[in-house]
């Protein structure tokens, strides 16, 4: 039987503004970080780099970094260097992942490659994982190189089954779960963890983080599943149904066709397999009815209390209590 939360998931301490300013002049920091390691004397590069980097994401992931460091009682600086990192190495999965799914919007605006072309944003995000690299060089700690290429390695497998998942219809939870691990929650777990590091905190205690990251990250993409079915265009900042219309079998879908009548079924693993959006009133419909935005909720729920669980080790502060509210921020969100 999994264990009771230490703290439960409808508990918010900290609400996302007060998050922000307590990290302000952290994230201020990373930012200036961010703008220095983006220049190159190729211009495509700064121009590219620059538009994806200012284009309105929430540094969700290097936010990370800072609160688990902080939460540790780190005091030092390097860990602005390696919120920049997490986010140089986010922002080229964003750049390979929008050519990948030929995406034409994101956070409400064209992407890179609607405005710049896909083999630029291709190669912008090959200089955005070089830099980074580069930049954990300065860190100069052999386990933060081990962590990151680990997670760069594992990302760019989840790529890959995700790819291999595509008009599958035949996907199962485990192997979407398994994506989820791979392609999302990867990088939350080596933020997390990362904060632990800097500290030299000993192995159960930076493996705690890790798996904090992990089920948080994981959280997080479950939300943005049932989001694809529920959501604005302008909340989300893409288009609703995009996962159907590019054929990516979510867990709202893979529940519905366990669920659904054949008949209801079949037209969800035609429309997988076709992809696009001719279907996307009736899948819809099919979902809400039967109650698969609900597991996929519930689940992610279940992910943000095994978080929570995590956080035992750490002494009580604001920076903990932030740790704590993003778990409930993790899936009580509209974007």
């Amino acid at each position: 039987m999994p264990t009771k939360p230490r703290y439960p998931v409808s508990e918010i301490l900290i609400s996302a503004d007060e998050i922000n300013a307590l990290c302000r002049d952290d994230m201020a920091m990373v930012d200036r970080v961010i703008s220095e390691r983006l220049k190159s004397d190729v211009a495509l590069v700064n121009q590219l780099g620059h538009y994806i980097i200012d284009s309105g994401g929430k540094r969700f992931r290097p936010k990370l970094v800072v609160l688990s460091a902080r939460a540790h009682g780190y005091q030092g600086e390097l860990h602005h260097l390696l919120a920049a990192i997490i986010e140089f190495i986010h922002t080229a999965t964003l750049l390979h992942d929008d050519v990948v799914d030929e995406s034409r919007l994101r956070r409400g605006k064209a992407t890179a490659n609607e405005l710049f072309g896909n083999a630029a944003s291709v190669l912008v995000g090959d200089f955005l994982y070089s830099r980074a690299f580069e930049m954990m060089v300065v860190v100069d700690s052999m386990k933060v190189m081990d962590i990151l290429a680990n997670t760069t390695n594992v990302i760019a497998e989840g790529e890959v089954m995700q790819l291999m998942n595509v008009h599958d219809p035949d996907t199962t939870e485990a192997r979407y779960i398994e994506v989820i691990h791979c392609k999302t929650a990867k990088l939350f777990e080596a933020a997390t963890r990362l904060g632990a590091v800097l500290c030299e905190r000993d192995q159960s205690q930076e493996m705690a983080m890790a798996r904090y990251g992990m089920h948080l990250g994981t959280a997080f993409q479950l939300i943005d599943d049932v989001l694809d079915y529920t959501s604005s265009s302008d909340d989300m900042g893409k288009n609703v149904g995009d996962d159907l219309a590019e054929g990516k079998p979510t867990l709202p879908l893979i529940r519905a066709m366990n669920k659904g009548s054949p008949e209801q079924t079949a037209l969800i693993r035609t429309a997988i397999e076709k992809g696009g959006y001719d279907y996307i009133d009736e899948v819809q419909a099919i979902i809400h009815e039967t109650g698969a935005l609900e597991y996929a909720e519930a689940a992610a729920r279940r992910e943000a209390e095994l978080a929570l669980n995590e956080l035992g080790h750490l002494e009580d502060s604001d920076y903990k209590q932030a740790l704590i509210s993003l778990a409930h921020l993790s899936v009580d969100r509209n974007s």
